[in-house]
Parts: C-alpha cells; structure tokens; sequence
C-alpha cells in the first residue's frame, strides 16, 4: 500500500477518484501520459486495494476503495503518537538547554574569549 501511495501521480488519482468514479479516459485527460501508463497506475493501485473497477455498460469504472485506508490510517496513528511524544520531549529539551545568551546550536555560551 504504501509503496502504491508513494508516487504523486497515484496520490492524485485517488484524489480524483475519490470525489467521484471515473473512467480510465477521465483519469487520464489531466495527465500528459499515454492511456496504457495511466493503466499501469491503476494496475498498482488495484493490487494495493485502493481502488475498485465496476463495469457500467461499455465503460469500467474506477472508485475509491476507502476502507484500505483505514489500515495505513491506524498504522500511521500508532506512530503519530510515537513522534509526537519525540518531538514534545526536544522542545522541552530546547527550552531549558536555552539560557539568555547561550547559542546550543553552535554550542557557544554567548560570553566572548579574549584571545592573548
């Protein structure tokens, strides 16, 4: 799955698809591609689980598969906790390591060293 969401091209098409279903010819129309690269786009979506293909009449349409999603959704919940519990200990790190004239990016204390 998120091999399939890696490229943006992909990533748009599930944008586009998932507003409404389309045909591979409407999914292309945007994209300077052949029909055939826009199928091999879809291909890896397909295998991803991210989308669906239903035949109405002489057109196969292309719709979101929405509950795919919901796995990457919590996969990626479970570390948003992880990094925000990182990121909330570096601030807090930052914000006492700083004292008025202290530079802990250079690790300069702020007072000057006369050179003899």
């Amino acid at each position: 799955m998120f091999h399939a969401l890696s490229d943006a091209t992909r990533r748009a098409i599930l944008r586009d698809v998932s507003r409404e279903a389309r045909t591979v010819g409407q999914i292309a129309e945007p994209y300077n591609m052949s029909l055939a690269a826009v199928s091999k786009h879809l291909q890896v979506l397909e295998r991803a689980d991210l989308i669906r293909r239903e035949k109405k009449g002489n057109f196969r349409m292309v719709q979101l598969n929405a509950d795919s999603l919901r796995a990457a959704q919590e996969w990626l919940a479970y570390y948003e906790t992880f990094w925000t519990g990182q990121l909330d200990a570096l601030q807090n790190y930052l914000e006492t390591a700083e004292t008025p004239g202290e530079d802990v990016r250079n690790g300069n204390s702020g007072a000057g060293t006369e050179e003899e």
